[in-house]
């Protein structure tokens, strides 16, 4: 199967913090493989701004070490990396004070799309917008793409929406989350909006419950000092969980469009239950049994109670879902490297085929990492002779085995969301009351156990995480699925 590459109008596309390591790791690679593919035209340019002083030429040569290093799909043709080092230009600016702005407006081209993607600091991001509207960057086709962290609360994600909104309207400002960009994330709303077969089932009345993982291998990292102000909660489940549980759960849009999408993504958010006490476990890793830092050597807080893992369990009070749980989990350090959403239907009300056939359940699982692609467990009687002996058996949706050569090549997130703010598209973008309704679900969670002092337990790396979390769904009569990449 050939996808089809519709290439984007010619633009002009700033990053600021162009130096830094998500440039370096993502944005750059992603640029150059969507320059590849013939989608970003050779009149578009990319033009680094950090306050680093750089001249232009060292700058391409950081780029092209960049896509050397992490661009790890795409093959281009022979001298397509040269051209793409051609759209390629750099200034140095002052995110607080005046120089190089003017420099930067001036290489600004008239009449075409403007985007300016804040890979800085949060603390930056109303000093850019400000200067960047001072020196009139800021017109009708400007667009911003704001990273994560959005806020660390609702006081803070308010002030934040407040301060881009004095200089860019909503339809300018893209958030983004990376997640909603993976194509698994994207079919899921083809699954289930586009196939009768799903949606009369998607609802508490045939399913049991929905589990989401997302589980990691490596520690905070050089992330220490971010985690130890953070934790998981704010770090994954503010965002990337409650995103991935907003598209599971909201209700059919009248159309895909941007706000008709976001706008029940926000109806999930305000249904949500609060978490009770009991139904919410955190934990920290400790250290390997061949030795190595735990987690509070990583943050290098000995007293630190932020957390590396985190499960609950929560419920929607609407028609759709009132009484299905919902799992979630995340952590460091776990057995395997995988994220996943399990939609687990119920048992049918009456097995004719007596107890000796056991227990039997379809499994709707959509794997968004490693292997990015989609499961339905279906029963089956096993082979042979010997009576009914019923067996579950995958239905398998790999996307690179099922798109053929061409799905070994599926594009980044970060590919498809660049290119979605260039179009002008924000569906996968989340909005300003989206973030804030998160951190009005977040932030009594948080306070709660700061208020109580809680302490989060310490588990093995390479497990499955705290004993607790198992409790949390053992004692509901349900099982968390095996980590497994």
């Amino acid at each position: 199967m050939v996808s089809r590459v519709i290439p984007v109008e010619p633009f002009d596309l700033v990053i600021f913090g162009g130096t830094g390591d998500l440039a370096r790791r993502k944005i750059l690679p992603a640029l150059f493989r969507r320059f590849c593919s013939g989608q970003m035209g050779e009149e578009s340019r990319i033009i680094g701004a950090a306050r680093s002083d750089h001249t232009a030429g060292e700058f391409r040569q950081m780029v092209s070490e960049a896509i050397e290093e992490f661009n790890t799909t795409t093959q281009c043709e022979g001298g397509t990396l040269d051209a793409f080092l051609e759209r390629i230009d750099y200034v140095h600016v002052d995110a607080r004070g005046e120089e190089g702005w003017q420099t930067l407006s001036d290489m600004m081209i008239p009449g075409r799309v403007r985007a300016f993607y804040f890979s800085v600091a949060p603390s930056l991001f109303g000093d850019l917008a400000e200067r960047l509207h001072a020196h009139g960057m800021a017109d009708s086709d400007s667009r911003i793409v704001v990273e994560k962290p959005f806020g660390r609360d609702l006081e803070t994600a308010r002030a934040l929406n407040e301060t881009l909104a004095r200089h860019f309207d909503e339809s300018q400002i893209y958030r983004i989350d990376h997640y909603l960009g993976k194509e698994t994330v994207q079919n899921l709303m083809a699954v289930r909006f586009g196939n009768m077969l799903f949606e009369p089932l998607w609802n508490s009345q045939y399913v049991d419950h929905i589990q989401i993982t997302v589980a990691e291998t490596v520690g905070v990292g050089g992330r220490g000092e971010y985690y130890d102000r953070s934790g998981a909660m704010r770090d994954m489940v503010q965002n990337h969980l409650m995103q991935l549980l907003c598209l599971i759960a909201m209700e059919p849009p009248a159309k895909f469009d941007p706000d008709a999408v976001r706008d029940e993504k926000l109806k999930v958010i305000r249904a949500l239950d609060p978490v009770e006490t009991g139904n919410i476990v955190r934990g920290q890793y400790g250290p390997e049994r061949k030795g190595g830092p735990d987690y509070l050597d990583d943050v290098e807080n000995p007293r630190a109670t932020s957390e590396s893992f985190i499960a609950m369990r929560t419920t929607i009070s609407n028609w759709r879902w009132a009484g299905t749980p919902f799992y979630l989990r995340t952590g460091k350090k776990l057995k395997a490297r995988a994220s996943e959403i399990a939609v687990i239907f119920k048992e049918t009300p009456h097995s004719i085929f007596g107890p000796e056939a056991g227990r039997h359940r379809n499994i709707l699982t959509i794997r968004l990492q490693p292997n990015e692609g989609m499961d339905l467990d279906v029963t089956i009687k096993e082979p042979g002779p010997g009576g009914m002996r019923l067996v579950d058996v995958p239905l398998d949706m790999t996307f690179a085995e099922a798109l053929g050569p061409d799905g070994e090549d599926v594009p980044d997130a970060y590919e498809r969301l660049i290119m979605d703010v260039i179009r002008g598209n924000q569906t996968l973008f989340m909005r300003g009351d989206e973030v804030e309704a998160a951190w009005a679900w977040t932030d009594p969670i948080i306070e709660g156990w700061e208020s109580r002092g809680d302490r989060p337990v310490t588990y093995e790396p390479g497990s499955s995480g705290p004993e607790d979390a198992l409790a949390l769904v053992h004692r509901d009569g349900r099982r968390w699925r095996e980590i497994r990449a």
